[in-house]
This record gives structure tokens, sequence and C-alpha cells, in this order.
């Protein structure tokens, strides 16, 4: 369960970078997608939410 959740959160992460990365938002505007911190916290915090089953 544990790592699971741990992969949940680190896969999440790196989606969340790569999102910012890839797609990111030009304009700053977008909150979340304009910083790349925001995004990995983000992304974490889906992956681990998904990979606990919520």
């Amino acid at each position: 369960m544990i790592i699971r959740l741990v992969a949940g959160i680190a896969l999440g992460a790196l989606l969340g970078f790569l999102y910012f990365r890839f797609v990111g938002c030009r304009t700053g505007a977008c909150p979340i997608t304009s910083n790349p911190f925001a995004s990995i916290v983000f992304g974490a915090l889906l992956g681990g939410l998904m990979a606990w089953g919520v």
C-alpha cells in the first residue's frame, strides 16, 4: 500500500513537471501551470489520490 502510494506521488509529480514543461502557460496567467513548483505539487497530489483509490 505504501509503495503504491509513493509510486503514485512520484509519477504524478513527474507528469506535473512534464505538463509544465511541454504544455504550460505562455502568458503566466494560469495559477498552476505557470509555476513549476505548483505544477509538480498539484501533480503529486493528484497522483497520490489516484494511487490511494479516492
